[in-house]
């Protein structure tokens, strides 16, 4: 019998390697696998390459992770922003690489990686540092720049819903990255906050199928006296 569902966060997680790039799904603070995040910490994995649209906010999440010392190199598209003083130290004394990635780019690179794609070319970039040494192509009139997929060791995704055979769905934005970071990791790691019956979700609002999903935790939320919701907990 497939069941994917891991009983706590330090289950899903365990096996994650020194030297692993992890792909986090999320854009600014949506969609951000924050318990996953949490649980990496205490797991102890360094020397990581992580992969997000940002590079974290304020002291928590993947801001909290920088902070350990424990990421060697991030690639992303929005380093700096108002709360990325983690960020900004570590990478003005020289401790933390980055990788600057237009967001186009960024989404195709790691879409191609799922799809077992070699390599693309795109123009934008083309012209700019950002385009480095690499290989560029007249294409119709064109100029274009040569990008290669990004591959991670695991991703983690933050869903709405998902069943034991780890098929997903996502609310709303917090769908952003997720999908595709499925496609483009060795192993996959979910959290959703309600398990479904095997069968019950609707084959047409299923995005991530769970072909792609190795391991699915159910994370508890409860609702605030402000109406909105905050999570507590990890239960399987």
């Amino acid at each position: 019998m497939i069941n994917k569902i891991a009983a706590s966060v330090a289950e899903a997680l365990a096996g994650i390697k020194d030297g692993s790039t992890v792909l986090i799904g999320g854009f600014g603070t949506a969609g951000i696998p924050n318990e996953l995040i949490d649980g990496l910490i205490e797991q102890g994995a360094k020397d990581l390459t992580v992969v997000n649209n940002n590079a974290g906010n304020g002291e928590t999440g993947l801001a909290a992770l920088l902070k350990t010392g424990r990421v060697r190199k991030i690639v992303c598209s929005f380093p700096r922003q108002a709360d990325s003083q983690i960020f900004d130290g570590l990478y003005r004394s020289g401790k933390l690489e980055l990788e600057l990635v237009p967001q186009g780019n960024l989404a195709e690179r790691i879409r191609a990686a799922g799809a077992g794609i070699g390599a693309f070319f795109c123009p934008t970039g083309f012209g700019t540092e950002l385009a480095g040494k690499r290989e560029t192509r007249e294409i119709n009139g064109k100029q274009y720049v040569l990008e290669y997929p990004i591959h991670g060791d695991v991703a983690f995704v933050k869903a709405e819903r998902g069943d034991r055979w780890g098929n997903l769905t996502y609310r709303m934005a917090a769908r952003n990255f997720g999908p595709v970071m499925a496609t483009a990791a060795k192993k996959t790691i979910a959290t959703v906050h309600e398990i479904a019956e095997l069968g019950t979700l609707d084959p047409e609002t299923i995005v991530t199928p769970g072909i792609f999903v190795q391991h699915v935790v159910k994370i508890d939320r409860v609702a605030t006296q402000a109406g909105g919701f905050k999570k507590t907990g990890v239960t399987a």
